[in-house]
């Protein structure tokens, strides 16, 4: 087996990756970038010309992009059952990349203090915060997992950023986010992340 090689940096979208690695069960290597990874960094830009992380390489396979990560990782290694079978990925497809698109573009806007004028809102991607929250609240009241009626690589990463933006006070912690959350971060392939990424910090700041 061709080994799996994650580029990331400290306190970064990184950890969506890692995470999802720890699901696919694989052996995986990690080359650890400063934050911040200069646009000279020539090496890096090669594999990434945003210069962001997180990247994997598998072969002669670059992905970089979260989303795309998760989506790659899951049909990569099937035998993990991270992707349910084509015929129930409607809402697979769908919920991820809401969460990378709509929910992404919100919370940011909302970040930053922008909010869509109402008449405007016909003509922006996702409409505007609300309805965004407001529709994420109502698909995740009903269903413990968002796709498939299990646990898939949608939920790593639509848990990584509903997560990451209540932690930091960006999106509203209305109970049905809290729950789902709660739900994840039980898993232990999150939790050996998490640990992971807590050993991480603590090596560079030493």
């Amino acid at each position: 087996m061709t080994t799996v090689r994650l580029y990331t940096s400290p306190a970064s979208r990184g950890e969506i990756a890692r995470w999802m690695l720890e699901e696919s069960g694989i052996p995986y290597d990690i080359s650890v970038l400063p934050a911040g990874v200069s646009r000279t960094d020539a090496a890096f830009l090669k594999l990434n010309p945003m210069a962001k992380v997180p990247v994997v390489v598998h072969g002669d396979t670059v992905v970089s992009e979260a989303a795309a990560i998760c989506l790659y990782l899951a049909d990569a290694f099937p035998a993990a059952g991270l992707a349910p079978a084509v015929a129930e990925r409607g809402d697979y497809y769908r919920w991820l990349t809401f969460a990378a698109g709509p929910l992404e573009a919100a919370l940011t806007d909302h970040m930053l203090g922008f909010e869509v004028p109402d008449q405007l809102i016909k003509s922006v991607g996702y409409g505007c915060y609300a309805d965004v929250l407001d529709t994420l609240e109502g698909v995740l009241t009903t269903r413990e997992y968002i796709a498939a009626d299990r646990f898939t690589a949608a939920d790593v990463y639509l848990g990584s950023k509903i997560g990451f933006y209540m932690k930091f006070g960006v999106m509203e912690k209305r109970p049905a986010f809290i729950d789902y959350c709660q739900r994840l971060h039980q898993r232990p392939a999150y939790i050996r992340a998490q640990q992971q990424e807590a050993e991480l910090l603590e090596q560079l700041s030493d």
